[in-house]
């Protein structure tokens, strides 16, 4: 049986052109191999995307195409990060778009790549669980568990932190099939994560947002809140019909 805190994992997180894994680029990577103890390894690296960093993306990073100019480019970087990454768990924060960016860099470069074959362990769906964070953003958890920070939004300080709120977040499961079978299952949100309606409970969205919301392409925990406000909203409605025959008049 493996201790989670006995385990070696992988944290990883990239910086990049904008968030469209297809079309956009990396600039930044950040690997690192640790137990609950210690950092065993990293690899870190700029990376020079070969097209201009947008405006709005550099007043996030704070990498600008000046700092990438002369860096290697992905093709050259890419074996290094995933002989690091090997078939170890990944950990990360919405981790799923990190995988996603690699493996078509990956694509691009002709580079054969299995990271979509890794299990892995999202720290976004691991803090819905948790529940006690109004915020689930990774610099809003920072603070919630007095994390210390580690300097700029850069990939290898958000590892460090992401480590360190992966530890509170685990706590609570002693093995990592504990945390898999109970991260298999949808979590049930407690108010809408974005949008117009932001910040909202549930039940105070209005129902033509919520029929809407049902059908995007949206992640597993969210449409499951969705779908479980519609159901329970339904069940009332009967309720009210069944005990008033002129509800709907």
């Amino acid at each position: 049986m493996s201790l989670l805190n006995k385990e070696a994992f992988i944290c990883l997180d990239c910086e990049t052109t904008g968030l469209e894994s297809k079309t956009d680029r990396l600039i930044e990577i950040a690997v690192c191999k640790f137990t609950f103890n210690e950092i065993l390894e990293t690899y870190e690296t700029l990376i020079d995307p070969e097209i201009l960093i947008p405006e709005n993306t550099i007043e996030i990073h704070h990498i600008t195409d000046e700092m990438v100019q002369g860096k290697p480019k992905a093709a050259d970087v890419l074996r290094k990060a995933l002989e690091l990454v090997g078939d170890y768990i990944i950990v990360g924060h919405g981790i799923q778009l990190d995988i996603d960016f690699i493996s078509e860099e990956c694509k691009r470069a002709r580079i054969p790549c299995s990271l979509h074959e890794n299990p892995f362990f999202d720290t976004l769906r691991m803090a819905r669980l948790y529940g006690q964070s109004p915020v689930n953003s990774l610099e809003r958890l920072r603070q919630h568990f007095n994390i210390a920070e580690e300097g700029a939004h850069r990939a290898m300080s958000d590892v460090i932190v992401n480590i360190e709120v992966f530890k509170y977040l685990a706590e609570g499961f002693k093995t990592i099939k504990d945390l898999q079978k109970r991260l298999e299952k949808p979590i049930l949100l407690k108010a809408m994560p974005l949008g117009k309606h932001k910040g909202r409970p549930f039940s105070d969205v209005p129902l033509e947002y919520l029929r809407w919301a049902a059908n995007k392409d949206f992640d597993q925990d969210l449409l499951f809140s969705i779908c479980s406000e519609l159901k329970s909203r339904k069940k009332g409605k009967k309720f009210q019909q069944s005990s008033s025959p002129f509800a709907d008049l």
